[in-house]
């Protein structure tokens, strides 16, 4: 497994570590492990861009390409 070392953690935070993990009645160390283990669990899954993800569903009716991404584009209104 491997080891991660905090330096110059304010004493204070040290202090509420301690006074949580007593709380929950584990070690300090220990809380701090599950404190890490459920910041990372409730990450976002990276997903692959928009356009891609319609080419894999509507690739058997046609489309063959990424539609383009237009992320930080203006909105336009349709023109009909």
């Amino acid at each position: 497994m491997a080891q991660l070392v905090v330096r110059n953690l304010d004493d204070d935070v040290k202090a509420k570590l301690q006074q949580r993990a007593r709380r929950h009645g584990r070690s300090t160390e220990e809380e701090v492990r599950e404190i890490l283990r459920n910041a990372v669990r409730n990450e976002p899954r990276k997903t692959e861009p928009l356009g891609r993800r319609l080419r894999a569903l509507f690739g058997d009716i046609g489309l063959e390409e990424d539609i383009p991404e237009w992320r930080g584009q203006p909105a336009k209104p349709a023109k009909f």
